[in-house]
């Protein structure tokens, strides 16, 4: 649900438009906003409950703790949640796990001012999601300045004869290695990113709810992404026709041209309502979903040029003195004391000396190392 978090830090912040727009909100307003996702897999779903702060405020979300947060199913099972920070509540894998035909309600009671209020999602059922057919990439030729490089389209294949499932959701996670082109301590590291874009699409209308060639992530600018070895893994949710129509008009309300505010988020009709007082808008989605993954890992060199580091070198120091600093305001990216006369080159921007400024050095566990 990072999307919309995305969006309504845009919506309560005072930026970013051509046109000033004001919301029609009480500028003292606070919006109740819930982010939530459960699936199939044994894993701690989380849920954020918290609050928007009144507009024009620094912070746009203030989380809410000590609320009590349960999930019931159509079996009349309930789990308790436990709060693992403030405004972050967790399931226990040990004793929940959803389960694809079952059908889930998120409950959950917080203060509403002086009033203690309960609140509730709409039942959601767990549909099933049919495997991934296959995750591919296709190179694309670009130029800039003239100049040619490659980059490339990463798609998905997927179908589900049986009907079940008529609307798709995807996220993205990516990671790839980099390395300086310098002799610095942290030379290696490897960088995760989530996707942020809304991945959706109704298959209903095809023959076998069949989607080919669905474009997951564009990479035209490869800089590093394509340097050395990258790796992109691909979660496919099942939406019911009620959520696909709500990341539908939130996807469009991030497409606006001049500005998100010509359809705001708080139009958008979630799932959860307020038990006592059914008036009160309550912001977000509890969502419901089966999980299939696949994983594909690029590793063809691709043509293009990183200019990245092209003014790392800011200083020289001519000697053998200690560098006053080192690794904390100075890096030595060249080191030629061993030179007549000696000398080494250093840099003030982190990035350039110390590639864990960008990721990390530990290697996750899935790299392949294989060429």
């Amino acid at each position: 649900m990072k999307y919309l978090t995305l969006i309504l830090s845009l919506l309560f912040t005072f930026c970013g438009c051509v046109t000033e727009y004001i919301p029609d909100l009480h500028e003292n307003e606070e919006l109740l906003v819930v982010e939530g996702l459960i699936t199939d897999q044994p894993v701690a779903n989380v849920i954020k409950i918290y609050k928007t702060d009144p507009l024009w405020t620094n912070d746009f979300r203030t989380p809410l703790e000590n609320c009590s947060v349960w999930i019931s199913d159509d079996s009349g099972k309930t789990d308790t949640l436990e709060q693992q920070r403030e405004g972050v509540f967790v399931t226990d894998p040990a004793t929940f796990t959803g389960v694809p035909g079952k059908t889930y309600t998120l409950h959950f009671t917080a203060l509403s001012g002086t009033e203690l209020r309960t609140y509730e999602s709409l039942p959601v059922k767990m549909l099933p999601v049919p495997p991934v057919d296959s995750v591919y990439y296709e190179k694309q030729d670009y130029v800039y300045n003239h100049l040619p490089f490659e980059g490339c389209r990463i798609c998905i294949d997927t179908r589900d004869p049986s009907g079940q499932c008529n609307y798709y959701r995807w996220e993205y996670v990516e990671t790839w290695e980099f390395r300086l082109p310098f002799d610095v301590a942290n030379k290696v590291c490897w960088v995760t990113e989530e996707s942020e874009e809304i991945l959706i699409k109704d298959a209903s209308m095809f023959s076998g709810n069949s989607i080919l060639k669905y474009p997951v992530k564009n990479i035209t600018n490869p800089v590093d992404r394509l340097g050395i070895r990258y790796s992109i893994l691909v979660n496919q949710y099942s939406l019911s026709e009620e959520e696909y129509s709500f990341w539908e008009r939130l996807g469009n309300s991030r497409e606006q041209v001049g500005g998100l505010y010509d359809i705001i988020p708080s139009s958008i009709p979630g799932n959860i309502f307020c038990v006592e007082e059914k008036l009160e808008k309550v912001l977000g989605y509890f969502s419901v979903s089966a999980i299939k993954s696949e994983r594909l890992t690029i590793k063809e060199k691709f043509k293009g040029w990183n200019t990245l580091y092209l003014n790392c070198v800011t200083d020289t120091l001519a000697g053998t003195d200690p560098v006053e600093g080192e690794n904390v305001f100075w890096w030595v990216l060249y080191d030629h004391t061993d030179s007549v006369p000696p000398v080494r080159y250093l840099t003030n921007k982190r990035y350039c000396g110390d590639c864990t400024s960008r990721g990390t050095t530990i290697k996750p566990d899935f790299w392949d190392d294989e060429e």
